[in-house]
């Protein structure tokens, strides 16, 4: 039988370690002396849909394998005692104290995650937590939701009290809300909350409804770049955009009675262009046609047509390039050069943007070739090679019981 690539070492591609809850409660146990019960929720790739969600729209995210895991014990008094294991960082809060101001640091979600379940009912108290996540920060795969939700699970799970999955993604949002500054989506925290594997997730934002999308994984697969590039959404355009948004929502209700951005349809989009100053106009038109195609990516799955779920991905990313201007020269660089390659059928940015990662929808027989055509012609450009993994729809956040 003729040899193909999928019968070579894949070295260019960073191999996937899955979580290892016992040798992570056995570090709990050295340091507090206690023994744990250990929570887990993924990180997330977004196949399409992006800058959607917080204007009421769809999304078609999956949840990853790198998940980020909390080692919880319950403990005699209020404080929240805290080990960042990956981060070699450790802090306390009190639960019995009022919450004072922002630290601006990894702590914020946690106190955020803890204050808004309180908030909600649940009976939080004290405890000693140890964190540590294969999530990269900043790659654009929601490392903050899988915290939050590992956070949220773990905490009220030792309350005695746990939420429902969506109730628990909604308590992580208001998390990052307030206590963090991010005036983030619900799409991040609900595909960490309740995906499936071997599924994308679509999510009508403007009612949280949710449907499973079975993906054809004999034949495609999901490469994920993480390009390097770093952003912060605090200190990002990200939040611009979304008052760019709401700017553009403002002056549209002027002429009709408007709640969001997903109610503005195609056909409305050349009426509006007199009312909205460029860029506004423009970033509306991304949010509208965004919509369109992640409705159109579902249809592509469900019929197993990948050659038209490729093309709205770089239609996707083209729009996000030049209509809501949320790229950057890296992630350009990648989605350009694969489409060098024939056996890339797609790809686009994944995540907020300005900096961050790029999914690829490849066939599954050329994933060394093409990730060895990425990483060489990366080298060349910026100086180092990108990270470069296969990812698979996994579930969302659960207890590890073993």
């Amino acid at each position: 039988m003729a040899s193909t690539d999928t019968d070579k070492p894949v070295k260019s591609i960073t191999p996937i370690t899955p979580a290892v809850p016992a040798s992570f409660r056995v570090a709990f146990e050295r340091h507090f002396g206690k023994t744990p019960r250990v929570f887990s929720a993924p990180g997330r790739v977004n196949l399409i849909g992006e800058h959607t969600d917080y204007n009421d729209g769809f999304v078609l995210p999956i949840a990853i394998q790198q998940r980020t895991m909390v080692a919880a014990a319950a403990s005699d008094d209020p404080t929240l005692r805290v080990v960042a294991s990956d981060l070699n960082a450790e802090g306390a809060i009190d639960l019995g104290s009022p919450h004072v101001e922002r630290r601006g640091n990894w702590l914020d979600y946690v106190e955020g995650v803890a204050r808004t379940l309180v908030a909600r009912g649940v009976p939080v108290q004290g405890a000693d937590l140890m964190i540590t996540s294969e999530v990269p920060r900043g790659a654009g795969l929601s490392s903050s939701a899988a915290l939050e939700l590992a956070l949220g699970l773990a905490l009220s799970s030792l309350a005695g009290s746990v939420l429902p999955a969506r109730e628990l993604a909604l308590v992580g949002q208001r998390a990052e809300h307030d206590f963090v500054g991010v005036k983030c989506g619900i799409m991040d925290q609900m595909a960490s909350a309740i995906a499936k594997a071997g599924h994308a997730l679509l999510i009508d934002c403007k009612n949280q409804e949710t449907k499973l999308v079975e993906l054809p994984l004999d034949t495609m697969a999901l490469l994920l770049c993480d390009t390097g590039a770093r952003h912060s959404h605090t200190v990002s355009g990200y939040s611009q955009r979304r008052e760019e948004c709401e700017s553009a929502l403002r002056l549209l209700s002027t002429r009709r009675g408007l709640r969001s951005l997903r109610d503005v349809t195609p056909d409305e989009l050349p009426q509006d262009a007199s009312l909205l100053p460029t860029p506004l106009f423009e970033r509306v038109r991304h949010v509208v046609s965004e919509n369109q195609r992640t409705l159109d990516a579902v249809q592509a799955l469900r019929s197993r047509d990948l050659v038209s779920l490729g093309r709205l991905m770089l239609a996707s990313h083209d729009s996000l390039r030049r209509d809501y201007e949320v790229s950057c020269p890296e992630l350009d660089h990648v989605v350009d050069v694969s489409q060098g390659h024939d056996a890339v059928l797609g790809a686009r940015m994944t995540g907020g943007g300005f900096g961050g990662s790029v999914i690829l929808l490849v066939q599954q027989r050329s994933l060394v070739s093409v990730s060895e055509l990425i990483a060489s012609r990366f080298e060349a450009t910026f100086g180092y090679v990108p990270e470069l993994r296969v990812v698979a729809p996994s579930d969302g956040m659960r207890e590890e019981l073993s």
